[in-house]
């Protein structure tokens, strides 16, 4: 373990120690952390004179989570137009002000309608492959190539590609392969692969690619629900959403209070350290629970919390450990009640790029 996220002194004391066993030779690097703030990928590809944007990714997950963990979805479905514009001109002047020849990659991440830039890669980076099938260009290809001499203008590629259907990466994750293991997501990188989604809405899109994912979202049954305290207020909607498509909601007791005091009608499963049969791990084991909504505290987990989501992911029951991983489910979801996937293929796709 190498990186933590910190909330006190005594989270911060805990992992000096771990840090010191692990490499005492070395120095610990403490940052600032943006809470609650939105990320962002960009990959352009440059030729030291003219930048071309490839492609923007959203994260579905907020910033603290790896961005090799997190979901992605190109184009962007919720950044202003503005902020759009802000990031393909920082682009831009990043690639050319660093004098790339070839693949660019930059990290922002979005707060209060302020954007920073979290990293800068003068390289290809994990999501090239994703942005090349969703647009339909060879950006590795075409890389090599300009750092062989040709210019952007010589291969034909001058102009953003912006397709009307959405595509969602999304990471595979081990953790099935590991019993015991913490299914919650952090700064260190946990997937082990990718999948993707495509679709023309990005709620289908995001269904595709947690099927694809080998997570299959249910259309009925039993939710459990366990937010942190900063988290209950957005699950509020979201609790709401899922009742309205005819889920029964399970909670544990103070996220069902919380609920309950806003008139959402939610039964309390107790939590194994509170007494009380059946408790959560055995619904789960008993396979009573569909879905799994449970956001980490930020603090070093109980041991049941930890057992309770190791349990979720050896019985493949759908685990869901961020708000904004919440409400995209929750928009699968519902675009899966209503009517069917389709399938297309990638040409096809690329066919309709070539038409607009």
């Amino acid at each position: 373990r190498a990186m933590e996220l910190v909330y006190d002194d005594q989270s911060l004391a805990e992992f000096m120690v771990i840090a010191a066993q692990i490499s005492p030779e070395h120095p610990v690097l403490v940052d600032k952390f943006l809470e609650d703030a939105l990320e962002i990928d960009a990959d352009a590809i440059c030729d030291g004179k003219d930048v071309v944007v490839a492609g923007i990714m959203e994260h579905i997950e907020e910033a603290g989570i790896h961005s090799g963990d997190s979901a992605m979805v190109l184009p962007p479905y919720g950044l202003p137009a503005e902020i759009l514009t802000e990031i393909r001109e920082a682009t831009r002047k990043l690639a050319l002000g660093l004098k790339v020849c070839g693949l660019l990659n930059i990290q922002f991440a979005l707060k209060d309608k302020k954007l920073y830039v979290l990293e800068v890669n003068p390289r290809a980076s994990r999501t090239v492959p994703i942005v090349s099938k969703a647009i339909g260009v060879p950006l590795a290809n075409l890389a090599t190539k300009l750092m062989l001499g040709k210019t952007l203008a010589e291969l034909g590629f001058t102009k953003e590609v912006k397709p009307k259907h959405f595509t969602v990466k999304e990471s595979v994750f081990p953790f099935a392969r590991f019993p015991g293991v913490d299914a919650v997501l952090g700064p260190e990188m946990k997937s082990t692969g990718e999948v993707m989604g495509i679709d023309a809405s990005f709620e289908l899109a995001y269904a595709k690619s947690q099927l694809a994912a080998g997570q299959a979202l249910p259309l009925s049954g039993q939710i459990f629900l366990s937010v942190r305290d900063k988290d209950k207020k957005t699950l509020l909607p979201i609790a709401r959403g899922f009742h309205q498509l005819g889920f029964e909601l399970l909670a544990s007791s103070g996220t069902a209070g919380f609920l309950g005091e806003h008139n959402v009608s939610v039964k309390i499963v107790p939590k194994v350290y509170e007494g009380g049969r059946p408790n959560v791990v055995d619904l789960i084991k008993d396979k009573k629970i569909a879905l799994i909504i449970n956001t980490p505290s930020g603090k070093r987990p109980r041991r049941d919390i930890t057992s309770m989501r190791a349990v979720a992911v050896s019985r493949n029951i759908p685990l869901v450990s961020t708000m904004p991983g919440a409400k995209a489910t929750l928009l699968a979801i519902k675009a899966l009640k209503a009517g069917e996937l389709k399938v297309k293929t990638l040409h096809e796709y690329h066919s309709e790029l070539k038409k607009t």
